[in-house]
């Protein structure tokens, strides 16, 4: 009899009813969590929801991504219930109802944030997810520019997770600059095993050590956090550094202080220092002949470890 793939009892299911009584709350940012079993992307299929009319704080987490997408177009899989692989729906170009923080400090009303300052919610769910990867699950979690997650494995640094921003359309009346919102996947190896690493250069929190690999308290302190640096975020129209935002990134961003190589689009390359993030979420590379050039888009190579 062939065995079921959801039958690895170390792999429980998510609860979904109870996820949602925990952060489905009259105050909170998100208004709706849907689980289902498979999908190819969450990604794109809460972005037909948003193009549908679907409001900010909507929340899809498959058990299983058969087609999911990182960066770059770069592929994504692993075991069914074997992570969290989950997209939320934000909409920051639309007002923001007063609300609570998860730790009960009231949160003020606010407005719309300014298009140009958009490019930071990727930066802000890594500082997030880091965050409360570091606090629930006990393990040391960096990140590395733009928003991969890396964790420790025997000494080395390597890639736990990652993170995709990507626009999606709807919500507004009008097709303006600000209309539509923004989609934000997370995808996190949880509980892999050493033989069902993809890459030798992956990693799990279990291979990192990690106190505890039930996923459901995970997904909550993750979905908290991120609500928390969205609401900090939104409460400064989207200023990075009054929001602290810019500050803690690179301070948990190892790949400052690192000598790196950037491919950048159109096959160009640049090699120098990571020396700093600049207020657009841009890595600053000082290159040998004394210029900074500040890199929007790439895929970036750490050479050596930070000195």
């Amino acid at each position: 009899m062939t065995p079921s793939r959801w039958s690895d009892l170390e792999r429980p299911p998510l609860n979904a009813a109870a996820l949602r009584r925990a952060v489905v709350t009259p105050d909170a940012l998100w208004t709706a969590l849907d689980v289902v079993d498979a999908t190819g992307s969450t990604n794109s299929d809460l972005a037909a929801r948003a193009a549908r009319g679907a409001p900010e704080g909507a929340v899809l987490v498959a058990e299983e991504q058969t087609a999911g997408r990182g960066r770059l177009d770069r592929r994504w899989s692993a075991p069914p219930r074997s992570g969290l692989f989950f997209s939320v729906l934000l909409r920051p170009g639309g007002a923001m109802a007063a609300r609570t923080a998860s730790d009960g400090t009231p949160l003020p009303a606010h407005g719309p944030v300014p298009v140009h300052r958009w490019g930071w919610l990727p930066l802000l769910a890594g500082v997030a997810t880091a965050t409360a990867l570091s606090r629930a699950a006990g393990v040391d979690t960096a990140l590395k520019w733009p928003n991969d997650l890396l964790v420790t494995v025997d000494g080395e640094e390597r890639k736990a997770g990652g993170i995709l921003a990507e626009r999606a359309g709807g919500g507004g009346t009008a097709r303006t600059d600000s209309g539509g919102g923004v989609v934000i996947g997370i995808g996190l190896n949880v509980s892999l095993r050493a033989a069902e690493l993809p890459v030798p250069t992956a990693a799990s929190l279990a291979l990192a050590g990690a106190k505890g690999t039930d996923r459901d308290p995970l997904l909550r302190a993750v979905l908290r956090s991120l609500a928390d640096w969205y609401g900090a975020w939104r409460a400064e129209d989207g200023d990075p550094a009054a929001s602290r935002l810019q500050q803690t990134y690179a301070a948990g961003c190892a790949t400052l202080g690192r000598e790196v190589r950037a491919e950048l689009p159109g096959g160009k390359e640049l090699a120098g220092t990571a020396v700093g993030i600049d207020g657009d979420g841009r890595l600053v590379i000082a290159t040998p002949d004394g210029a900074e050039q500040p890199v929007a888009a790439g895929d970036v190579v750490h050479l050596r470890p930070a000195r």
